[in-house]
């Protein structure tokens, strides 16, 4: 290994980002390849079901016979098994590419080093873990999902300067009061396009009638989320309109509608682990709890978070529904006019 390989993974990671919000339950992934230091072709996964980053990077290169005496690079394994497409190990070998260097190894278990091993046994050379926990970092949702059992989850909340999420409703003031700002706002609806699912409670859903979804950003909507073990949702809310997929969970049995499911789960026991089942089941990756303080409260009571993305704006409520609890680790602050977002990690046990 050495630092030219560094690069070339970096570039890797670059392109894969281009493939974010569209590519999932597949992990991102960028490829390069590279003949006598220069890039002679490029690719990265760009859509669930369609060709691999290997696949983009090798129909990229005008000058098939340079393949031969390229090298290859991309931040994830080659994949050995036919899913949606066919193996890009077997098209690497076809191709007669003598050397790949890969920054991780595939979680899942139907690659989990096959794909290097294939490439091994037809006699290329292969160079692992360059940048890796980089790499593994960058595909965080894909690994946390193959390791865990479950989605990466994100909890995001705004809070006033004083602290609390709401205000206190009155039949005066019910509804709801806008913490930030439109900067924030079209954060959040980039936010929908990149992650798979949004969660919200049942008190968030009566009282502040959410759509989740992304109208101010252009991309896919995610899945909507509540819970309604006492069903007291109306019909009318906007999470019922039949215009984008929605989980709801429920207390007893209930039939499918158009873009509406219900799960039935034991509210007596553990709610969490109960809806973080169902969505690996279902292959959700990622999953952002957006309040209220509940249900935070209870991802953060049983150490199931990943990372916190905390807004603070300008206005001042006196009283209200406080922030949850969250002991993390401060990563990152960044301004949104007169907002603040700060990002947090689960402290290290």
């Amino acid at each position: 290994m050495d630092n030219k390989d560094e690069i070339y993974i970096k570039r890797c990671l670059q392109l894969a980002e281009y493939g974010r919000g569209s590519v999932s339950p597949n992990p991102m992934v960028g490829c390069v390849i590279v003949y006598k230091d220069r890039i002679i072709g490029e690719g990265f996964h760009r859509k669930y079901g369609e060709a691999h980053a290997e696949v983009h990077a090798i129909n990229s290169v005008k000058e098939k016979s340079l393949l031969a005496k390229s090298t290859l690079y991309v931040n994830l394994e080659p994949c050995s098994h036919h899913g949606k497409t066919p193996p890009c190990s077997d098209l690497i070998i076809s191709k007669n590419i003598p050397r790949v260097v890969l920054a991780s190894t595939d979680p899942n278990p139907l690659v989990a080093g096959n794909g290097i091993k294939k490439l091994q046994d037809a006699g290329i050379s292969v160079t692992q873990g360059v940048l890796n926990a980089d790499a593994e970092f960058f595909n965080r949702r894909f690994y946390t999902f193959y390791k865990k059992k479950r989605p990466y989850i994100i909890l995001k909340y705004a809070k006033s300067a004083d602290g609390f999420i709401d205000h206190e409703r009155t039949k005066k003031h019910p509804h709801p009061a806008w913490i930030t700002n439109d900067y924030c706002k079209m954060l959040v609806h980039k936010w929908r396009t990149e992650e798979d699912a949004f969660m919200v409670g049942t008190r968030t859903v009566m009282l502040d009638n959410p759509q989740l979804t992304a109208r101010m950003w252009p991309g896919k909507n995610p899945l909507r989320i509540s819970l309604d073990e006492f069903n007291v949702i109306e019909k009318t809310v906007h999470l019922l309109d039949n215009s984008t997929p929605t989980l709801i969970f429920t207390s007893e049995k209930k039939t499918q509608q158009k873009n509406i499911d219900f799960e039935k789960i034991n509210f007596t026991k553990s709610v969490v682990q109960q809806i973080l089942d169902v969505l690996y089941k279902r292959k959700i990756q990622s999953l952002v709890v957006e309040g209220g303080h509940d249900l935070l409260q209870s991802f953060i009571d049983e150490n199931m978070w990943d990372e916190a993305r905390v807004f603070t704006g300008d206005i001042v409520f006196g009283k209200g529904t406080p922030e949850p609890v969250l002991n993390g680790v401060l990563q990152s602050v960044d301004y949104y006019g007169n907002s603040e977002l700060r990002i947090f990690y689960p402290a290290k046990a």
